[in-house]
């Protein structure tokens, strides 16, 4: 990924309601969901959600698939990744090993066995 693709997928994201519908469709999957849903799930009006959806979809982070006179929008999965390693490249000035805990901490922070044992 190139910084001009990492800086428009980043300033799509820089918005309040698209990270909501970006992180809504990183939740369902590659199944995604349906615009209707999407509206109703963030309580959005239909012209105010197809605005958000053009331009998470014109920074490539998301896809639509028309089924019928619906459309179906997921996350591309493929594109965040890019964009989370483009982000890390380097990280720790190339040493791996020194950001692979912290990364393993959080991970094993949220949880919910660990959440679990640090309420025992």
């Amino acid at each position: 990924m190139e910084i001009k693709d990492a800086t428009l997928a980043l300033s799509a994201l820089g918005q309040a309601t698209r990270l909501s519908v970006f992180r809504l469709l990183v939740e369902a999957g590659p199944e995604g969901r349906m615009a209707g849903d999407i509206a109703e799930a963030l309580s959005l009006p239909g012209a105010t959600l197809s605005f958000h959806l053009k331009e998470l979809s014109a920074a490539g982070l998301i896809r639509g698939e028309q089924l019928g006179r619906c459309i179906r929008y997921s996350a591309d999965f493929r594109r965040m990744a890019e964009l989370i390693a483009f982000l890390t490249r380097n990280c720790c000035g190339g040493d791996s090993a020194q950001c692979a805990p912290v990364a393993s901490r959080k991970a094993e922070a949220t949880a919910p066995s660990a959440r679990a044992r640090s309420v025992r």
